[in-house]
Parts: structure tokens; C-alpha cells; sequence
């Protein structure tokens, strides 16, 4: 089966509808800079309210961050009720371990060289449970921390996947072509924000997310 995370959602209404879709994980952006941005406050309120209407049947809640320290993210996981951290800045491997195996981090390796650094580097605290992927993988871009709209390189992908016990795809996915990209390359998971929006940054479309799971877990 492959996992699907729904990442920047920004209301209940799109969590709901997501999770009665059929995603596994959830992701709440945590990045002021981000235009999915949504903040803790908000996030706490969500989270609640969707536990409290899925129960066991609520998705993995992931909270997304870019640069922020230990106690930050560390907060955030309590005061929000999240179940995990998806790190995806510069973040070191000491900041990986300081959360004690509730997080995991994204990277975007520009070679297949500089992934399987990356890969080994943080293959130490890769976390233990199955609901969460060991690695996410987008596409390289010297500026930009996802989010792109392209693609991560299919030789990159690859690499990774000797290494990582559960690679998480992302970049450039859309309900058009990750049923061809899971059926090629076989990862753990498959990850998408912008491939299920009408436009607005933020604002799932119901259309696009169910046929994006479909798509996803049909060609696993």
C-alpha cells in the first residue's frame, strides 16, 4: 500500500475532507513564510476537532517546519497535538535526535551522490514507527524548501531507496501523474499540497484529492 500525506492543509473542512478520502497523514505548515501557513492556535483547533470526529480513524498529524529550534517544534508537537515533525530546512542531525524519534527530515539532493550523503547522515535517528516515512525526498532547489512544482530526479529517487527503509515522494505531484510515478519507482509514500489545489494556495479541492489518493493507492 502506498501512504498518502495531504500536506498544507489550512481547515477543518479540507482535513475532514481529506481524511474521509482516504490520506493517511496530514500536514499543517508551520513556516511563517509559507503562503499554507496556519498557526498554532488554528492548528490546535483542527486537530481537536478532527480527533474528536475520526477517533482511531484520524490520520497521522504532521506539523511542518523550516528552521525552527528544538523547543519550538518541540511546543508546537504539545500545544498543537500533533503526532509528528517533518523538518524541512537546514536542520542538523542533532536537531533530529533532540526530538526523540518524533520527527523525520525532507531533503532535496541536486545528485544522486549528495542524497545518499544525506541519507546516511540521518539514517541514525531515522524514526522507528511505521505511521511515518524514514526520509522525504523533493525536488532539489537552491532557494526554495519545497513547493517547487518540480519533480525529484527519478536516478535520485532510486539511490535512496536502497537506503531508506520508507522514502516519501514529493514535488510535482498531481492526480494526472503520481499513479505513474508510484507504479515506476514503488516509494513508501507519496506526498502533495499544491497538485490538489484549484489555485489558491491552501484550499484543497475535493475533486483533485480523491482522485490523487485513488490515483496513488490504485497503482501501488
Amino acid at each position: 500500500m502506498t501512504y498518502v500525506k495531504i500536506c498544507g492543509v489550512t481547515t477543518y473542512r479540507d482535513a475532514l475532507m481529506s481524511a474521509k478520502a482516504g490520506a493517511d497523514l496530514l500536514g499543517l505548515n508551520f513556516y511563517a513564510k509559507s503562503p499554507r501557513y496556519i498557526s498554532p492556535e488554528d492548528a490546535a483547533t483542527l486537530c481537536r476537532s478532527l480527533r474528536s470526529a475520526l477517533d482511531e480513524d484520524c490520520p497521522v498529524l504532521v506539523g511542518v517546519f523550516v528552521n525552527a529550534t528544538v523547543d519550538e517544534v518541540a511546543r508546537t508537537i504539545q500545544t498543537v497535538g500533533l503526532d509528528f515533525a517533518q523538518l524541512s530546512g537546514d536542520e542538523s542531525l542533532a536537531m533530529v535526535a533532540g526530538l526523540l524519534g518524533r520527527s523525520y527530515k525532507a531533503i532535496r539532493p541536486d545528485s544522486e551522490a549528495a542524497a545518499l550523503d544525506d541519507a546516511n547522515y540521518y539514517a541514525p535517528h531515522f524514526p522507528s514507527s511505521e505511521q511515518v516515512p524514514s526520509l522525504l525526498v523533493d525536488a532539489y532547489h537552491p532557494n526554495l524548501y519545497g513547493g517547487t512544482g518540480e519533480q525529484a530526479s527519478e536516478s535520485v529517487v532510486e539511490a535512496l531507496k536502497q537506503h531508506v527503509p520508507r522514502l516519501m515522494l514529493a514535488g510535482g505531484l498531481n492526480p494526472g501523474n503520481v499513479g505513474e510515478r508510484v507504479a515506476s519507482l514503488h516509494p513508501w509514500g507519496v506526498d502533495v499540497a499544491s497538485g490538489v489545489e484549484d489555485g489558491t494556495p491552501g484550499v484543497k479541492s475535493e475533486a483533485k484529492v480523491k482522485a490523487f489518493i485513488d490515483a496513488a493507492k490504485g497503482a501501488s
